[in-house]
């Protein structure tokens, strides 16, 4: 693991890039923008790439960038990390994470290889992906329950494609609370209702709002997690009914959340299997890119979900072993510690 300063007392940047090999011939990751990152967080996100690139056979480094500056000076700190970036930019391939539009950081574009539909079209796909692992974990979508933990406008698109797959949203939560309904939500009510209250959504429609921790305790088929690393944690997991949890994230259940939920045999899916959509959209080196990039990415996670699903020590665990038996096909040693929070 590697991690290079980026710092200027002319420009006041603060940054920093870590990559998971220092010697690997091309690594990937997000770039996030925040007044205070820390870089141990990053490292878990560049771990967590590692493994999603080698559970689809990728001789690819996980990567994670931070871009620390207040609001005032967003679009300073963004200029100035790009030109200390640029050297690496062919290497090290960011793409927006938290704090940042694509459009902010496009100047990284004119050195990255990868086809424009690997990044235009990564959040579709991602979604596309996460969708198809929940729609194969539970046999089918239609009439299933589903709780929504984190919801904001990606959630919303999460919700539109559960929705028109069939499937009941019965709760959902933000920084603000959790509403929770055994009926479901319609699409008309969440998509009105967040494009007018945001956070405060859970207080329009029409049911008394609980806790925000209150989501991990709704009665679902499917738990969707993923607002924060670590957000489901050994105080939440005791409380979990639902019977899978979906991450849409990288590394929403800690260590031990996942020890006590594998106890009472709730099935925990491999964030970095389920949310590897965008991959279909970047073609291993000699093949070509599918026509149906969507339906490429539900093919391509679900593909590498099947090899798990039911395995003894849980998918989870399997997903990791069978990412670490890539990896060994091109590295000398397993890097330390595996991409669990």
């Amino acid at each position: 693991m590697r991690t290079r300063k980026l710092t200027s007392a002319e420009s006041g940047l603060d940054a920093f890039v870590v990559t998971d090999f220092d010697d690997a011939p091309m690594s990937c990751g997000i770039v996030r923008l925040a007044p205070k990152l820390l870089v141990d967080g990053a490292t878990w996100l560049a771990r967590s790439q590692t493994y999603q690139f080698a559970s689809f056979e990728r001789k690819v480094g996980g990567a994670s960038a931070g871009i620390n500056a207040a609001a005032d000076a967003r679009a300073e700190a963004i200029a100035a990390f790009i030109e200390a970036f640029t050297p690496d930019a062919g290497s090290v391939l960011l793409d927006a994470g938290k704090g940042l539009g694509a459009g902010e950081i496009s100047a990284l574009r004119a050195a990255d290889p990868r086809p424009e539909a690997a990044i235009d079209r990564a959040v579709e796909l991602r979604r596309a992906g996460i969708v198809a692992a929940a729609e194969l974990a539970l046999g089918g979508l239609d009439g299933r329950t589903v709780a929504i933990e984190g919801f904001d406008a990606a959630g919303l698109e999460l919700a539109t494609a559960l929705i028109g797959r069939g499937a009941h949203v019965v709760a959902i939560s933000t920084g603000t609370g959790t509403a929770a309904s055994a009926a479901g939500f319609d699409l008309g009510s969440l998509t009105d209702g967040f494009a007018a209250h945001r956070a405060d959504i859970v207080n329009e429609l029409g049911v008394d709002a609980k806790p925000g921790w209150a989501v991990f305790g709704v009665q679902a088929d499917a738990l969707f997690v993923g607002s924060k690393t670590g957000a489901l944690d050994h105080n939440g997991a005791p409380h979990v009914k639902a019977g899978v949890i979906v991450p849409y994230a990288p590394m929403p259940v800690s260590a031990k959340a996942l020890a006590m939920l594998t106890r009472t045999g709730t099935v925990v899916l491999p964030d970095f299997i389920v949310t590897g959509g965008g991959l279909a959209a970047w073609p291993a080196e000699g093949a070509s890119a599918p026509e149906d990039l969507a339906a490429a990415a539900a093919e391509l996670v679900t593909s590498a979900l099947g090899e798990v699903l039911g395995a003894e020590q849980g998918p989870l665990l399997a997903a990791c072993v069978r990412a670490e038996a890539f990896l060994l096909t091109w590295r000398s040693e397993l890097p330390f510690g595996r991409p669990i929070a």
